[in-house]
């Protein structure tokens, strides 16, 4: 991933066409405020996003084995037709 630094004037004028530039060419962008870096902008891939998902759907699962929502083997397995 290619890192540029640019001024937060400069950012706000142009920020739709650096969003696409970024997610197209993979640009991490350190935005600056008076010689300070203020945020820094990243793409964020499918990847991510696909295990931030996965992530949430565990907490929930992990949530409703705390309320008892669950099921036996054996209720899977008559649910399926193999018993």
């Amino acid at each position: 991933m290619t890192t540029k630094i640019i001024g937060i004037k400069k950012f706000r004028e142009n920020i739709t066409s650096l969003w696409k530039e970024a997610k197209k060419k993979k640009i991490r962008y350190i935005v600056m405020y008076h010689s300070t870096p203020v945020m820094e902008v990243n793409p964020i891939d499918d990847d991510a996003l696909i295990l931030e998902k996965l992530a949430k759907d565990i907490a929930e699962a992990r949530e409703q084995v705390k309320r008892g929502e669950v099921y036996t083997q054996e209720e899977v397995m008559k649910e399926f037709g193999l018993l």
